[in-house]
């Protein structure tokens, strides 16, 4: 019999022992269907947690992209691109807010309002009050700073520009809070028309689409600039955040590879079990001639068979909970509500990667290829002799 021929001929053996054995082989398969389905899901929300915490982190303020220090002959609508959708132009003054006795070093920030609600959360952050308009003296506190203030909704206060002996009354129209320390220490917002005089330069918050990388839009700022400005992406500004995003995975790399170390270790003895339940029809193989190489061909075949098959409906199943969960999301809020990495939404959408959908199956093979080597060693080491002596 030629090598190939030989080879499917134990790929068959293989396939009707395990259906001889049907009761025992539906029992080791579901214990691999569980665990990859439920590995894939859990994969696919480590994805969507992840994806979260960036969506929160850039969405309340910064931005996927931030740049200082632009000047005013550039516009708002020089840095939109492909893969931009909004450009958030803001100017900032170092000052004082002043009421009676009571007064506060900050930082004002000059924000278009309408631009600012679509696109950053903070500005939807109002616990009290309106939001800004676009005329008027008004300015928005945090509430940490309206209770330093001893101020509410609808009184005044003056702002003093530092350095410049500047100032001008604001008339405090809301109070906010996002849990996030730089937003609600030191910081207050004012529509451009409030600002007592234009600054020279501006910052800006870039927002961009779904799926594009900050990287790729900043590559085409630098070579569109000339390198003249310095554009910085959320990893380089928040590497906490990167660094937390790597341990997710770190952790959910182990967690894959611990669970299907057990499941192996369960196989195995599952085997080895099965392998004596039916030591003769082995030792009877090998007297009439079939090599030890060939009966531990045999047995890996059968486990390789049995975590293939589990493998792919493992798959499908768990591709299908997260295609049940990845639409209308799991809300998680009860759980981080005082997460900074959360404060917009609690809501996490599983999202399935290669990583999600190869990293459980793989790791389920390989361990499935390294279950199947004791029992393949206990036959194979064993004469016929001794096997038949035994049974």
């Amino acid at each position: 019999m030629k090598p190939a021929s030989l080879y499917c001929h134990w790929v068959r053996s293989a396939f009707l022992f395990l259906i001889r054995s049907g009761r025992s082989t539906i029992v080791l398969g579901l214990m691999v269907v569980a665990a990859v389905a439920s590995l894939i899901f859990l994969s696919a929300l480590a994805v969507g947690i992840n994806d979260a915490m960036i969506r929160n982190s850039v969405g309340l303020f910064s931005g996927h992209i931030a740049a200082s220090g632009l000047p005013s002959s550039l516009r708002s609508e020089d840095l939109t691109t492909k893969g931009t959708k909004y450009v958030l132009k803001r100017f900032y003054l170092r000052g004082g807010l002043f009421i009676g006795a009571s007064d506060e070093t900050i930082e004002l920030i000059g924000v278009d309002p309408e631009l600012e609600r679509q696109a950053a959360a903070w500005a939807r952050k109002i616990i009290k009050g309106r939001g800004l308009n676009n005329s008027g003296a008004e300015v928005l506190l945090s509430s940490t700073t309206s209770e330093k203030l001893g101020v509410d909704v609808g009184d005044s206060l003056n702002f003093s520009v530092t350095g410049s002996g500047t100032s001008l009354a604001l008339k405090v129209v809301g109070i906010y809070r996002t849990g996030i320390p730089s937003l609600d220490l030191g910081v207050a917002f004012c529509s451009y028309d409030s600002l007592p005089f234009m600054p020279s330069t501006w910052s800006a918050a870039i927002f961009l689409d779904n799926n594009v990388k900050p990287e790729t839009v900043v590559s085409h700022y630098q070579a569109l600039f000339d390198k003249k400005y310095s554009f910085i992406t959320w990893k380089d500004s928040m590497p906490d955040l990167v660094q937390l995003i790597n341990l997710n995975y770190v952790s959910m790399t182990i967690v894959i590879v611990l669970v299907f170390g057990v499941v192996a270790l369960g196989i195995s003895c599952a085997f080895v079990v099965f392998i004596f339940k039916s030591l003769r029809e082995y030792g009877i193989m090998k007297a009439m001639g079939v090599t030890s190489g060939e009966v531990a061909f045999l047995i890996v075949m059968e486990v390789v068979i049995i975590n293939v098959i589990s493998c792919i409906t493992g798959m499908i199943m768990g591709v299908a909970v997260v295609a049940v969960f990845s639409g209308a999301g799991i809300n998680l809020t009860s759980w981080t509500s005082h997460n900074q990495y959360f404060a917009v939404s609690g809501v996490v959408f599983p999202r399935m990667t290669s990583y999600s959908l190869v990293g459980p199956p793989a790791t389920a093979i390989f361990f499935g290829l390294i279950s199947a080597v004791w029992p393949a060693l206990i036959v194979a080491r064993k004469r016929a002799a001794d096997i038949l002596k035994a049974v």
